[in-house]
């Protein structure tokens, strides 16, 4: 068994990821707009990912922009028929490289056609609609119109399944009432876990919840962190991974790298076992604040 299938799969809809995904932000240039600096280096750390067990790959056509997906499209197509590309839209991005909000439906419709271009398929597996408002009331709003637009694409046979991004709980609630939802992507991780009781209430509907940022925060500096990973022989990072893992069945993991050897270590993050002892060190650190 390779390391990746260790933890069995999770449903989207009715395509089965295994849990540890690739996600590909990083592949294009530095600030995630340009091209990469090293292309080759970009198509073998797909190439690799895929071939390691990986089923599950997370993009957007913002990134670089297009410059992403269009580099899935060079590794990997024509893709393995069991494999899941995940996209999101709801931002584009200025000449400058600031990400900007891009909500509008005709900005929406766009976005979804230029994803299906840059990765050449008929059909988009998943799409996450990305919140990129702080303000709540304007935010509904653009869940509500953005979700709208989405289901009429998806009636149209051009959009599988739809997802959340960057949501509250009210939100993802108000969004159900308009469309399945499939998965939620927030923020969360050692050092940032307000999203506990939200997980759990998705397994319980056997909706996704995908942690962006999955290695951020103070965490990685945490002396506990530090010991659990001594003792195991592993990395602070593959520890977070690990914990992860662990924290919930419908938990997907997408850490994204540019590196093959980066890419190999997140992957090994599947064969570490965690004692309930280093678990329950590892659920604290989140209060230590100072590790």
């Amino acid at each position: 068994m390779r390391s990746v299938e260790r933890f069995g799969t999770f449903q989207l809809g009715d395509l089965p990821v295994r849990r540890l995904g690739y996600g590909a932000m990083h592949l294009s240039g530095a600030g995630i707009f340009g091209p990469p600096k090293d292309r080759d280096a970009a198509l073998a750390v797909l190439r690799e990912a895929v071939a390691a067990g990986v089923n599950h790959i997370d993009t957007s056509d913002y990134y670089g922009p297009h410059i992403t997906n269009q580099l899935i499209r060079e590794a990997l197509h024509p893709y393995p028929h069991n494999l899941v590309i995940v996209t999101k839209i709801g931002a584009r991005r200025g000449n400058d490289g600031s990400v900007l909000a891009a909500s509008s439906p005709e900005e929406l419709i766009q976005a979804v056609h230029d994803n299906l271009r840059n990765l050449a398929v008929d059909v988009l597996d998943v799409v996450n609609l990305r919140n990129m408002f702080d303000d709540a009331e304007r935010a509904g709003a653009m869940i509500e119109a953005g979700l709208t637009v989405l289901a009429d694409l998806q009636r149209q046979g051009l959009v599988r399944h739809i997802g959340l991004s960057n949501v509250t709980p009210a939100q993802i609630e108000a969004g159900r009432r308009i469309c399945d939802i499939v998965c939620v992507q927030n923020r969360y991780n050692l050092a940032h876990r307000s999203d506990d009781e939200l997980i759990d209430e998705l397994a319980d509907d056997r909706i996704a919840y995908v942690p962006f940022f999955p290695l951020g925060g103070f965490a990685l500096q945490s002396s506990t962190l530090v010991n659990v990973a001594r003792l195991l022989n592993a990395t602070t990072a593959q520890v977070a991974l690990a914990w992860l893992l662990r924290r919930a069945p419908n938990v997907l993991l997408i850490p994204g790298t540019s590196s093959l050897a980066h890419l190999r270590e997140n992957l090994a993050a599947a064969e570490l076992d965690l004692t309930d002892e280093a678990i329950q060190r590892l659920d604290d650190v989140t209060n230590l604040r100072t590790g």
